[in-house]
């Protein structure tokens, strides 16, 4: 199998695992949540937490190197309207990212603190999933974004 084609196909797999794991962790999460079971929601967070570190984060570093290595094997240039864009997307997925992945580890810790009182879940945990939920809109239409323009590669001058 020629470079090129081992590139696209890792750099594919980890657009996918970045999108699946990002989609199967907001899932899990939100029905953990509204079941308001303090012991569920930990057991649920400490396996997100898990999946975030092993799945999205290995990916978060593979994709810029594959995209890079994908794009000097095919010869593109990296300010090309629509790679350029993607990177700024992916920057943009990266900040919602960075703060959900500490707010999923606080979750986890207080819906734990929660189950070892056997008290109910604080008005914390509430506020902070508030923000963890709101931050997956714009990192999923960033992320989805970045799909469209590597599958249709529209050509337009960014700057």
């Amino acid at each position: 199998m020629p470079l090129e084609d081992l590139l696209r196909l890792a750099h594919v797999i980890g657009a996918a695992v970045l999108l699946g794991t990002g989609a199967g962790i907001a899932f899990f999460m939100v029905m953990a949540r509204r079941t308001r079971d303090a012991r569920l929601i930990a057991h649920v967070a400490g396996t997100v937490v898990i999946a975030d570190t092993v799945f999205t984060a290995t990916a978060v570093v593979i994709q810029p190197i594959t995209g890079y290595l994908l794009a000097q094997s095919i010869r593109w240039s990296l300010t090309e309207g629509w790679i350029t864009l993607s990177l700024i997307l992916y920057v943009v997925t990266g900040l919602f990212w960075l703060p959900v992945v500490w707010i999923q580890l606080r979750l986890r810790d207080l819906a734990r603190l929660a189950t070892a009182n056997g008290a109910p879940l604080p008005p914390e945990f509430d506020r902070l999933y508030a923000i963890w939920f709101a931050c997956g809109f714009p990192a999923f239409f960033a992320v989805t974004g970045i799909f469209w323009l590597m599958l249709v590669k529209p050509q337009f001058a960014l700057f």
